[in-house]
């Protein structure tokens, strides 16, 4: 049983808490296949990758200024690690935030994504009382533009060879959501 302290906001299927150390093995599995981690940053990923992430995670804290925490996406019946969302607090301007998320290959297309993002953005408007949340999407990643589209994000840049990814410049989007906006949401 995971202690409530532990849970950091809920939805009807999911549950958004701290990681465990049993979420390594799954972690592992969803990061190190390749369709998942086709437009992410990560190459290769190892094992001992996914207990390095891991085990960080377990003492950090989110909405810390400069920093990114990683919360876990569980099933909310089973607590079965099915992808994990990100929320980096922004350094200088701490009012904003960007996020991210992955979902194992298994969990796509049933609806997880999107309700584990907006899950995440109540507890960052609602509970961390936040201005303004931004995300980016390679160009070529489809599914994530339609998620950030779904939940109303608006697309604010097209960002030119804006990032270095395997070893190609890529394009990314550049999408926003303001707190004004989530609350007619």
């Amino acid at each position: 049983m995971i202690k409530a302290s532990q849970i950091f906001v809920k939805s009807p299927r999911l549950t958004l808490r701290r990681f465990q150390v049993s979420d390594i093995p799954p972690f592992y599995s969803y990061r190190s296949h390749p369709e998942v981690a086709k437009y992410q940053s990560w190459d290769n990923y190892q094992y001992e990758d996914a207990e390095v992430f891991v085990k960080s995670q377990l003492t950090q804290e989110p909405n810390q200024p400069g920093s990114w925490f990683q919360f876990a996406i569980a099933l909310a019946d089973t607590n079965q690690l099915i992808g994990d969302c990100a929320l980096h607090t922004l350094l200088d301007e701490p009012r904003i935030v960007e996020v991210g998320f992955t979902i194992s290959q298994d969990f796509q297309g049933k609806g997880y994504a999107t309700e584990a993002v907006e899950a995440l953005f109540r507890y960052i408007f609602e509970t961390l009382g936040k201005h303004k949340v931004i995300a980016f999407s390679d160009v070529r990643n489809h599914k994530s533009i339609a998620l950030l589209e779904r939940l109303n994000m608006r697309r604010e840049g097209h960002l030119l060879q804006n990032f270095m990814s395997k070893g190609q410049w890529v394009d990314e989007y550049q999408y926003a959501m303001l707190r004004a906006d989530w609350k007619k949401f």
